[in-house]
């Protein structure tokens, strides 16, 4: 089949072997390039835990691994806002192609750090220094790339390519579960803490730096994007020269979007108007629209308090449960497997890697049933099933006799819970039009998770009020009660709301 995108009328259905190879290739990008941003995510969680004593010293406590895993989650919001907006500016592949640079960096100076028996403390400082900058360009990453990969999707595969790409982050915890498994049985825990830990980290960047390559031969920013950034460098261009006004529409959004939904809606609505377009056919002038004038894609202040705030916030109280039911079904349940239950070392990573199959397998369907009932629904229901079973699932799966039971339980709690990030990648990008939307998924996903993420300094603070198991069900409940309210402030996202062109979506649900 030609890669040319065929004509609006002959084709009222786009597929995925209708897009171009650079579009395929995005999509393809996108799914495999959020596996490897998660094995950098979530290799100090199962990795480093056995080779704490020789990279922070007989004084290493629970708390020093935890750290490091914050450090990098802390990186997180920076790197979401700042290549977010970098992304808007210059394009969505250069932003993901200097990211993976910087993530790949990162990985291989952790590889090579020395042991606490020559550094002292400056071991983990330097640690957590490079997980923080990690945290940086693994945000960068997925602030541009996932994006990327929605503003090359069908609607109607938005949904399930949403699902596909996020479980990636669960099968990324089954793979690095499963590897230390490996390493731990073939080296021994002795020989893995001296230098087999140091294996993986190398690993994940030679996978970073494939996905560089593959980008940089492969991958093309989509027509969406390429439309309205076009529409903006003619507005400034015109503003600068004194021949235009440079204004946006009454509903807020930039001439560039107002540009390229005007562009995506003069075809009829079912047809897939993240297509390419045929050679020749232009986007309307932004000039005839009355309004403010236009500005450069927004910041964060714009999201925080201007005209994109109350979009910004209902994903901030979405997102912001999701990350407590990461931090509680992932993060700490794994801490507590390896503290609380009658598993030993080499099982923990066994029933995480379990667990985290059912929820990669859950959560892509979970993409894709969002665009046959909704998103508003498919998140309500699964918030409110997140919070009355999460809870009693954790404390099963903690107090199981055995290896078989507790990893049944887990997997259960993580698609009770966890899997509810199906269609968020979809989500987010469809409540943000393409001048601010990696700008708006970078903050929204990245923002969220910062109080969340300092759970190792508020859960011990809890316990004596709580005690040991039930502060960390609280936060399971607490996590389904505000996916749920940050969905019913949100837009529906009906099936067909969603079946348009992104800005179209964006346009319709911005409140």
């Amino acid at each position: 089949m030609s890669a040319a995108a065929p004509s609006r009328d002959t084709a009222p259905r786009r597929d995925l072997t209708a897009l171009p190879p650079e579009g395929r290739a995005a999509l393809r990008a996108g799914v495999v390039g959020n596996w490897i941003d998660n094995i950098h995510v979530f290799l100090p969680v199962t990795a480093l835990a056995p080779a704490m004593l020789v990279l922070a010293g007989p004084a290493a406590t629970a708390s020093t691994g935890a750290l490091i895993i914050v450090a990098m989650l802390m990186g997180r919001p920076v790197g979401g806002v700042v290549f977010g907006r970098i992304s808007d500016r210059l394009g969505r592949t250069r932003t993901t192609r200097v990211a993976i640079a910087g993530t790949a960096l990162c990985a291989l100076l952790i590889a090579a750090m020395p042991t606490h028996q020559l550094l002292g403390a400056g071991t983990v400082a330097l640690v957590l220094a490079l997980r923080f900058l990690g945290g940086i360009f693994v945000a960068g990453e997925y602030s541009a790339a996932i994006p990327l990969a929605m503003e090359w999707s069908a609607p109607r595969r938005r949904g399930l390519m949403s699902g596909l790409i996020l479980s990636m982050a669960p099968w990324a915890q089954a793979t690095i579960a499963f590897a230390v498994a490996a390493l731990l049985t073939l080296l021994g825990p002795d020989q893995y803490a001296a230098w087999g830990w140091r294996l993986l980290f190398v690993l994940g960047a030679a996978l970073s730096l494939g996905m560089l390559v593959y980008y940089q031969r492969h991958v093309a920013d989509a027509p969406l994007f390429r439309r309205a950034q076009k529409a903006r460098e003619e507005q400034e261009g015109t503003s600068a020269d004194g021949e235009g006004t440079g204004t946006i529409p009454a509903d807020g959004r930039t001439a560039a979007s107002a540009s390229a939904t005007a562009s995506a809606s003069a075809a009829s609505a079912p047809v897939d108007a993240d297509a390419p377009r045929r050679p020749g056919r232009q986007a309307p002038s932004a000039e005839r629209h009355a309004g403010r004038p236009a500005d450069r894609p927004a910041g964060i202040r714009a999201l925080l308090t201007g005209r994109w705030a109350p979009a910004f916030w209902q994903v901030f109280v979405l997102m912001t449960g999701l990350w407590l039911l990461t931090d509680s079904t992932v993060l700490l349940l794994t801490a507590r497997f390896g503290s609380d239950s009658v598993l030993d070392p080499t099982a923990v990573p066994i029933a995480m890697g379990l667990a985290s199959i059912a929820q990669a397998l859950v959560m892509a369907l979970a993409g894709h049933l969002s665009t046959l009932v909704g998103r508003r629904t498919l998140l309500l229901v699964w918030g409110g099933v997140a919070m009355v079973a999460g809870p009693v699932l954790w404390l099963w799966a903690v107090t199981a006799p055995t290896l078989a039971v507790a990893a049944a339980f887990a997997a259960l709690l993580q698609v009770a819970t966890v899997s509810a990030y199906g269609p968020i990648s979809a989500y987010l990008s469809e409540r943000f039009p393409t001048e601010v939307r990696s700008t708006g998924y970078g903050a929204g996903y990245s923002l969220s998770l910062v109080l969340p993420a300092l759970y190792p300094f508020y859960v011990p603070l809890l316990e004596p009020w709580l005690g040991r198991h039930g502060t960390v069900m609280a936060l399971v409940a607490l996590g389904g009660l505000l996916v749920m309210v940050g969905a019913a402030l949100g837009p529906r996202l009906s099936p067909t709301d969603v079946d348009a062109d992104l800005d179209t979506v964006a346009g319709r649900t911005r409140r």
